[in-house]
């Protein structure tokens, strides 16, 4: 007669130290486990339900200027320092951790602040560029400490085009560049790749180069127009490839290396906003005054990809996150809402205060946790990306809990309990109201399409998509 003895090795039954979890050993049989739907079903209520308990966004808001912040600035290869523009010409630097103000520039500009951005080719001491309605555009250091001599040779040359009326930036800041136009300048952005800058303004648009004071290239009467470019975006992955928005409410491309306007599109409202998608750069979106938000194709520019809603006043500004899958946008209707690119069209959060007045800017941190904006009440606020995420480290029972809660509540979002809990924010009274009254507006003009189609000759009138009511039409 033959014995076998069950064999187990001690690495998987015992524990390193007394304080690991135990192993556990389960039947995965299904048969062994007739509530398990059931069961996660309520785990994913009580996960929801979670999520909305310990929901807290707004992390810091005492970063303050003076006046209306009008634009803002992330440094991409730097995660602390955030550049903000305001309506009397200031501009600041501040310490995202710590929520101080590194930098002051104070009489650079007599303007208002219409555009910020950072050198993106450069990995150590990058410089801040900033335009204004006064015509001027500015270059700042963010150093503040003496350079070695061969950065003080460099900037020497930087010094030796600056104009006779330095600015300062801080108490150790030295003379920066300048350069100055007729026109008054809407928008401004850096290249991803190469050292040069552009800019947009009523005269079209202009690239620069740091170490000329005219432009290399100016492209006027663009699409044979003599319409304002108000703003001005560069493509992360073709550098030479430019998204602008005019004063007509048209969308279009602008090639650098033929030095001709590629493709236009004509929308029924004015675009605010053009942003390239830094994952999938063949995707741009568009903040438009019609209170929608328009996923493009570079491809295809005759109807929007897709179609995002929600806000019931003029989008101003939107800004992509590092992964590319979710975008931020900043409202006329005092709120900021984060939308999920591949998920709908209505925004997964919203976040507003009872202070906070019309969002004129917002950013999207590098690390992907935090929403920045900034407003007509001349402060700037730190948000949670999720709402419920705790600030501090976590452990890894506590990443493996919320992974599986998270992964419960997607497995069972279009149950109707799920949808509820997970999907209920608290917004205005008024912002209420007024989202009602636009989605009566949407059922009637769909209900008198249909009688339309319904009561006429048949051929007469056909069903028109809302995305083809979008483009007005199509220049070349």
């Amino acid at each position: 007669m033959k014995v076998k003895a069950l064999t187990r090795s001690r690495a998987n039954t015992e524990r390193e130290c007394i304080g690991d979890v135990r192993k556990q050993f389960r039947n995965l049989d299904p048969k062994y486990h007739p509530m398990q739907r059931a069961r996660e079903y309520q785990r994913a209520i009580m996960g929801a339900k979670l999520d909305r308990m310990f929901a807290a966004p707004l992390f810091g808001r005492n970063m303050e200027h003076a006046d209306a912040v009008t634009c803002s600035a992330l440094c991409h290869q730097h995660l602390l320092p955030l550049a903000s523009g305001c309506v009397d010409g200031t501009i600041k630097l501040w310490d995202l951790s710590t929520r101080k103000e590194m930098m002051v520039g104070a009489g650079g500009h007599s303007r208002a602040i219409t555009g910020l951005t950072f050198e993106t080719n450069t990995s150590t001491n990058p410089l801040l560029y900033s335009c204004s309605d006064d015509g001027c555009i500015r270059a700042w250091s963010m150093n503040q400490q003496q350079q070695n001599d061969d950065d003080e040779v460099e900037e020497v040359k930087r010094s030796a085009l600056s104009s006779s009326s330095s600015s300062k930036m801080s108490k150790n800041s030295r003379s920066m560049a300048t350069w100055k136009t007729d026109a008054g300048l809407k928008s401004i952005d850096h290249n991803w790749s190469e050292s040069q800058f552009g800019t947009a303004s009523s005269d079209g648009v202009c690239l620069w180069s740091p170490n000329r004071m005219s432009p290399l290239q100016t492209y006027t009467r663009l699409w044979e127009s003599d319409d304002t470019v108000h703003f001005l975006s560069f493509n992360p992955a073709e550098a030479n490839l430019m998204g602008v928005c005019t004063m007509d409410n048209g969308v279009g491309l602008i090639d650098a290396r033929i030095g001709t306007a590629l493709r236009k599109t004509v929308l029924k409202m004015r675009s605010n906003v053009l942003r390239f998608n830094p994952m999938e750069p063949l995707n741009f979106i568009v903040a438009n005054e019609d209170h929608q938000v328009y996923l493009f194709d570079l491809r295809n520019l005759t109807r929007p990809v897709r179609i995002y809603k929600g806000h019931v006043n003029a989008v101003m500004d939107v800004r992509w996150s590092p992964t590319g899958k979710e975008f931020v946008t900043a409202g006329y209707d005092n709120t900021v809402r984060i939308f999920t690119r591949d998920h709908g069209g209505r925004a997964r959060d919203i976040y507003h205060t009872r202070r906070m007045q019309r969002v004129m800017t917002v950013q999207y941190t590098h690390d992907n946790q935090y929403v920045i904006s900034g407003s007509d009440d001349g402060n700037l606020r730190v948000w949670k990306a999720q709402a419920s995420q705790s600030a501090g480290q976590r452990t890894t029972r506590e990443e493996r809990a919320l992974r599986y809660r998270q992964t419960l509540i997607e497995k069972h979002h279009h149950l109707p309990e799920i949808r509820r809990i997970h999907s209920d924010r608290k917004v205005p009274k008024r912002i209420t109201k007024q989202q009602q009254q636009a989605l009566q507006k949407e059922e009637k003009e769909q209900k008198k399409q249909s009688n339309r189609i319904a009561h006429s000759k048949p051929g007469t009138h056909s069903f028109v998509s809302e995305k083809s009511k979008i483009v007005v039409r199509k220049v070349e």
